[in-house]
């Protein structure tokens, strides 16, 4: 059989290895393997901005990963799923396009100044990536574009709990802002959507279908890579399990890991990169010791705040029976109601200790009873709203450790929400600032009763009670191979995405980041897959 060979090969069809997979072919002309463990993204559910809400509960387009108990919870476990399909999260997730804020990218740039190899991850390096991917429906300035490849739009039908969400806020003083990527985040507004029309703009559809038939691009799906070759100090192959049988492909270029927060590290490790006790206590050998893999993992904590409505307001049925054909039907006549909204529609940027300040506090409105998977028989399903509020800059770090030197096992994921008594005290705080919400017109109306945090008045114990019962992932894992300065020992990426002491490795996906942004993390991930092609042209071009 003919080894396989390419220039690059891009482990992880998320959404930043399909954005990296893509420009290498396109701006680069090199021949690239995109290794993608999941299924295809072509689905009608998926495809759907609500299709997700059928499957968020059990899907094998998701891969579902179960914390270790939490000792702060109570021994509590809660699950973090994943994408488990071409375009990862991009492919799955509720859509909302947020990037975060200047000062995180600037936080980013400051942290990496110690670097010999000057790379500027300052706010104005990393916008012409943002602008440049963005076709933009409504905007365009010098923030955002309109001829990139993803589709970015306003929301195509809201719901009036979410109207009347956007008018209790501002009669609660919170201004109305109509970009939140704008220069403030602060305000209550529409969010936009990774969408347009009613169909998906994912990283699968934006970047890597319009390639499809180039053959300079070969995607495998269902292709599990289990470990990095490096041969000399230097990344040469990667070996994958397909159909039952193994494989290995070899890169002349280099290798990128895109395989998300909570894979890459496992990867690596898998691969003899990481902490030398940690990765010997497995039997692997230990090319590479740093400890930093696996360490630092970020998560944006939420919980919910759920009431009941006293009306038929939100989109409870929605989706089942004669509603579901008489939406479909819309649908297909008109382009319009309820299937193209993605569930969620308005939101807002709180800081409700300070309101002048940074916001700490993101908060979704959702026409429904939502709940996680471990909580969501709490309260029967009927008409109602549930308002999560979200830590956007938590201080809480966890861990992701090998379950086993197999594999095919799970890796074993600390997060550690709301751990640090700050991001309690914080999450306390936005709660409480919401629950008015459901005591102000027009909300208040329209609301029997709120069932969670199902007490009266609750004081700040009984608010932690609830947090520490209901706290789940923002679905925004970050931070576990994390750049950091020359000289930091926890650091496992130069400023150029770089695995330190391996040649020819990089990592581009949110694992990369030092510290997670304010905020949804998709966007944040495609440009580093960008900004990694970046790098590695001009690297290249010497």
């Amino acid at each position: 059989m003919a080894r396989a060979e390419f220039d690059y090969i891009v482990v992880g069809g998320g959404s930043s290895g399909c954005v990296a997979a893509a420009r290498l072919v396109s701006a680069g002309g090199y021949r690239v393997l995109l290794l993608e463990a999941g299924h295809s993204h072509r689905h009608p559910l998926l495809d759907m901005p609500p299709g997700i809400f059928k499957m968020i509960n059990g899907s094998k387009y998701m891969r579902y990963h179960t914390t270790v108990p939490q000792e702060h919870l109570e021994g509590r476990a809660h699950d973090i799923p994943q994408g488990n399909v071409l375009g990862g999260g991009s492919s799955v997730n509720a859509q909302v396009y947020i990037r975060g804020r200047p000062a995180d990218y600037d936080g980013w740039h400051e942290i990496l100044r110690g670097n010999n190899d000057g790379a500027d991850w300052s706010w104005n390096a990393v916008l012409p990536h943002f602008r440049g991917m963005e076709a933009n429906n409504r905007l365009c300035d010098e923030r955002h574009g309109i001829d990139g490849p993803l589709l970015v739009s306003d929301p195509g039908h809201v719901n009036e709990f979410s109207r009347w969400f956007l008018q209790a806020l501002q009669s609660m003083g919170v201004p109305y802002n109509h970009d939140f990527n704008g220069p403030s985040q602060r305000g209550v507004g529409l969010y936009q959507f990774t969408n347009r029309s009613g169909k998906r703009s994912s990283a699968a559809y934006a970047f890597i279908e319009p390639l499809m038939r180039d053959p300079r691009l070969t995607v495998q799906l269902n292709a599990e890579v289990s470990r990095i070759i490096v041969e000399n100090g230097r990344a040469v192959a990667v070996v994958y399990r397909q159909n039952g049988e193994e494989h290995t492909a070899y890169a002349s270029g280099e290798i990128i890991a895109s395989a998300g927060a909570l894979v890459t590290p496992k990867l690596l490790m898998l691969s003899g990169i990481g902490p030398a006790e940690h990765v010997e206590g497995h039997g692997i050998r230990c090319q590479v010791d740093l400890p930093g893999v696996g360490a630092n993992l970020i998560d944006h904590p939420e919980v919910p705040i759920t009431a009941i409505a006293n009306g038929r307001h939100g989109y409870f049925k929605e989706g089942v029976g004669w509603r579901m054909l008489r939406n479909g039907l819309q649908f297909k006549l008109f382009g319009s109601g309820p299937v193209t909204s993605a569930g969620v529609e308005a939101g807002a940027f709180v800081n409700p200790e300070d309101p002048e300040a940074p916001p700490t506090i993101q908060a979704f409105c959702v026409p429904i009873v939502y709940l996680d998977r471990d909580t969501r028989n709490t309260i029967k399903d009927t008409y109602g709203l549930t308002i999560t509020t979200v830590v956007v800059k938590p201080k809480s770090r966890g861990t992701v450790k090998l379950r086993s030197a197999d594999p095919a096992d799970m890796p074993l994921v600390s997060p550690h929400l709301l751990k640090d008594e700050e991001d309690m005290r914080t999450m306390v705080a936005g709660q409480r600032f919401f629950l008015r919400a459901f005591k102000t017109s027009p909300v208040a109306e329209r609301i029997e009763r709120v069932a969670l945090p199902d007490m009266p008045e609750p004081d700040d114990a009984a608010l932690r009670s609830h947090c520490r019962r209901f706290v789940k992932t923002n679905y925004h894992p970050a931070g576990t191979c994390r750049m950091g300065a020359d000289g930091d020992p926890m650091a496992v990426l130069d400023s150029r995405m770089r695995v330190r002491g391996v040649e020819g490795l990089r990592v581009c996906d949110m694992s990369a980041v030092p510290d997670i942004n304010a905020g949804n993390t998709n966007a944040p991930a495609m440009m580093l897959g960008d900004r990694c092609v970046d790098f590695i042209m001009k690297s290249t071009s010497h």
